[in-house]
């Protein structure tokens, strides 16, 4: 089950045509299962967390030289470490910048569904637009309640961007409006 809700500020910047795009867009997230992918996306990375977390801890508090008759626990620990090291990268570095590109996927998604939903991509674009020019940076906004609005509330420069988990307002008004023909 899923609920899918509007602030009072966005239904008095919107006109019909506007609200329906993005509530089309947003009822889109939950026909596409995008919390199912984002759950799934999550599990991975932190998976590869604790795999990095146990290889460190393998590798820092096990002595492989106690009792080894092989003459392997050097190499063995190495692999730990190795192991340890390159799991700790992906998990916290490409981890997060993978999540964020299947996010911004998943807008594009929700973008075309909504478009699919009411056949009328102008109505979204015209939402977004509105949304970029009226838009505001927020006091304080929080990085980690991003994903829950249409348009990024932190107004990221070229890091951010990289981290961030909606595209562009601009790159997503040109493909709504390449969808425009369609119809």
């Amino acid at each position: 089950h899923a609920i899918v809700a509007a602030t009072s500020g966005l239904l008095e910047i919107m006109d019909d045509k506007e609200l329906q795009g993005v509530m089309a867009h947003e009822m889109a997230h939950v026909k596409n299962y995008d919390i199912r992918v984002s759950t799934i996306v999550f599990g991975l990375v932190s998976a590869i967390g604790l795999l990095a977390d146990f290889a460190i801890r393998m590798a820092f508090y096990s002595n492989f030289n106690r009792d080894s008759r092989d003459g392997n626990a050097a190499a063995i620990q190495l692999a730990f470490w190795a192991v340890g090291i390159v799991a700790a990268i992906i998990a916290w570095l490409i981890g997060p910048l993978v999540s964020a590109a299947v996010s911004r996927q998943r807008e594009y998604l929700a973008d075309a569904t909504s478009v699919d939903m009411t056949r009328y991509p102008e109505g979204l674009a015209s939402a977004l637009d509105k949304l970029g020019q009226y838009g505001r940076p927020m006091r304080r906004p929080s990085k980690s309640m991003a994903h829950m609005y249409i348009s990024d509330p932190v107004k990221p420069g070229f890091v951010e961007r990289m981290f961030s988990t909606h595209p562009p307002i601009g790159a997503r008004i040109e493909r709504l409006k390449k969808m425009g023909g369609a119809f």
